[in-house]
């Protein structure tokens, strides 16, 4: 089974506080992904990552790095993107994270595919933070299955900080697209 995973596609992280023109553009690429992935993979599973914080974030170690408060459980910037939400419509399997990289997300993928992963193609924000943690997370658990990042459809931090994480993903024998 294809596997599609959609690394968080949200508010605060395109037009919200973390937001970047950069990662806007990649989500609006996101959503047209995600609808042809729709209309070619009828047997295709789409797994869609959700940063996800509470109010007390700013105690958190991540909070005390990066002070900043996003992705408040509830809050607007928590939220998908409109034209992301709009695409994935009701048939995805949403993964609440509370750090960059999901431990649950392979175990997930092992139950919604029983173990039949054919190959994992990735989309998301930020290249150079949650989108390369999740990668390595999901190498080091389905080693033989290849996973493809779609570079178009992903956003960094910064446009550098994005072709080095690529860069770094294409080392460790991600296919880069």
């Amino acid at each position: 089974m294809k596997i599609l995973t959609a690394i968080d596609l949200q508010n605060d992280f395109t037009t919200g506080v973390l937001g970047n023109a950069e990662c806007t553009a990649a989500a609006d690429k996101c959503a047209e992904y995600i609808r042809s992935f729709r209309e070619t993979e009828e047997d295709g599973q789409i797994f869609c990552t959700l940063d996800t914080h509470d109010f007390d974030y700013l105690t958190t170690q991540e909070g005390r790095n990066l002070p900043i408060a996003h992705c408040i459980v509830g809050t607007e910037g928590w939220e998908l993107y409109p034209a992301v939400k709009e695409a994935l419509g009701e048939d995805y399997v949403a993964v609440r994270k509370g750090a960059f990289g999901s431990d649950e997300l392979p175990s997930l993928i092992r139950r919604y595919t029983a173990g039949n992963v054919e190959e994992i193609i990735m989309i998301g924000i930020c290249t150079d933070i949650c989108v390369i943690s999740n990668a390595m997370i999901l190498k080091a658990a389905f080693p033989e299955a290849p996973i493809r990042i779609i570079s178009e459809c992903c956003g960094g931090t910064t446009p550098e900080a994005h072709a080095t994480a690529l860069k770094a993903m294409s080392g460790c024998q991600f296919i880069i697209e």
